[in-house]
């Protein structure tokens, strides 16, 4: 008899091996036929210019993220709504504090500037700004 330890190691053996198969009989049932054009980048019709690995804004990640946040928290208040006469005070209570969490989240995100687009190009001062009488 297995101990709880020996069943679960088991269940991770079978899933592994069934990954695996699974692998194995895809890459035998699949065609193969590369060519430059199935393997050159896909950009919606486009011709692509430049090569696949370039560098992207930050911010398409950031927005990302928060938008995905605050996505994720809106499903924790549509349960919430719908047995909202049956919880009763102290989930009134409880929901307006998670709701005001929420909020100071997006503050403070607000007031970094994370959710702007457009970011101002920072100011970087040179040696001429630094010599006393010197115009520009």
């Amino acid at each position: 008899m297995l101990s709880d330890f020996g069943v679960i190691l088991l269940f991770f053996i079978i899933g592994f091996i069934f990954v695996g198969v699974g692998l194995v009989a895809a890459a035998f049932i699949r065609p193969s036929h590369p060519n430059p054009i199935k393997n050159s980048t896909y950009e919606c019709g486009e011709i692509p210019i430049g090569g696949p690995w370039i560098r992207f804004n930050i911010r398409f990640y950031v927005i990302a993220l928060v938008f995905l946040l605050f996505d994720v928290e809106v499903v924790f208040l549509l349960p919430w709504a719908l047995v909202f006469k049956q919880l009763g005070w102290f989930a009134f209570i409880e929901m307006i504090v998670f709701v005001v969490i929420l909020v100071m989240g997006l503050a403070y995100v607000w007031g970094k500037g994370d959710i702007d687009w457009e970011k101002p190009k920072p100011y970087i001062p040179s040696i001429d700004d630094l010599v006393v009488g010197k115009k520009k």
